[in-house]
């Protein structure tokens, strides 16, 4: 059986067609499914038409979350609800298109246990292609872990893969960069990442650099090492300068004076330090986030039968 989740915040409008093209494209796949959307604090109808669509095909569940939680929250309570064979995660934008998961299944079924979208295209802003791209390469310079270009959360998943994320104790989630920590046989299917079909984007520019700074700190220690090296080279600049500054004087007799150099260097030093300080805190954050060991997520209700019940979900709160 095929489990496919789908994290939505306020996607009434997304939510029915959505349905109706996943449905089709996995029974033209001839397999059993259960369709789990995890509905993130919505704030519109998106709870109403999930329990009608679940009174009209029990295939439909939902996982209704007691607040926002964001969107890696709710993509890892959807892992731990799901009970397929194989689980996909994706959007509920309808920007991951429905009718490629036949593809998904078949490589799933050629021997691989991880399958996942390549995102040849984007219709988005210039500025927001550049900026993924920037991201996702840079992320892929400084992990210590191989993690594909390019590669959102639009993904198949074998039982076994997503045990391995669930079992994961972690609080700051980054499911993509964890599905790649998690290693297993994997590949990627180019797929052109549509347009959304109705509504307002969820994923605000502040909202994708928090995001980004998960990734970068979920999967690497280098932006301390660079915190280190900046404060190395500044270090050896100064060196550098006050020999330089020396040599005039002695050698040559030229008076050293003015304040602007000595404003430029102290100012210098300083966003060097506090740049570094501002690193070295989002880690102790982050520790501090796990230290408190309190769950990603907490579920209101559960619609149909699932492996989630209401409350804390055991294993999340070191239960």
């Amino acid at each position: 059986m095929i489990s496919v989740v789908v994290p939505v915040l306020n996607e009434e409008r997304n939510v029915p067609e959505l349905y109706r093209r996943v449905r089709a494209s996995l029974e033209s796949a001839e397999v059993e499914f259960e369709i789990i959307y995890v509905d993130d604090g919505s704030t519109d109808r998106t709870a109403e038409i999930l329990h009608g669509l679940h009174a009209n095909d029990g295939r439909v569940k939902s996982v209704h979350l007691t607040r926002n939680f964001g969107h890696q929250a709710a993509i890892s309570a959807g892992l731990r609800a799901a009970s397929g064979d194989a689980v996909v995660v994706m959007d509920g934008d309808l920007q991951d298109s429905p009718e490629a998961l036949p593809a998904f299944i078949e490589r799933w079924r050629a021997g691989y246990e991880v399958v996942y979208a390549i995102r040849s295209r984007r219709q988005a802003s210039w500025l927001k292609r550049l900026a993924y791209k920037i991201f996702y390469r840079v992320l892929g310079h400084i992990s210590q872990i191989s993690v594909p270009l390019d590669s959102g959360d639009f993904s198949l998943m074998e039982r076994r893969v997503v045990d391995v994320l669930n079992a994961m104790p972690e609080r700051t989630r980054f499911v993509r960069g964890m599905r790649s920590w998690a290693g297993f046989r994997q590949t990627g299917i180019p797929l052109d990442r549509g347009e959304r079909f109705a509504g307002k984007a969820k994923y605000t520019y502040a909202k994708l650099l928090r995001l980004a700074a998960d990734g970068f700190l979920a999967l690497s220690y280098r932006p301390l090492q660079l915190a280190s090296l900046s404060g190395a080279v500044v270090s050896g600049v100064a060196l550098l300068l006050a020999i330089f500054l020396i040599f005039l004087k002695v050698v040559h007799g030229i008076p050293l004076q003015g304040w602007t150099s000595l404003m430029v260097a102290v100012l210098f030093l300083g966003g060097v330090q506090l740049i570094s300080l501002g690193i070295l805190g989002e880690y102790v954050g982050r520790i501090y986030d796990e230290v408190r060991d309190r769950p990603p997520y907490v579920v209101g209700q559960v619609v149909g039968k699932t492996r989630l019940e209401p409350g804390v979900p055991k294993g999340v709160d070191g239960g």
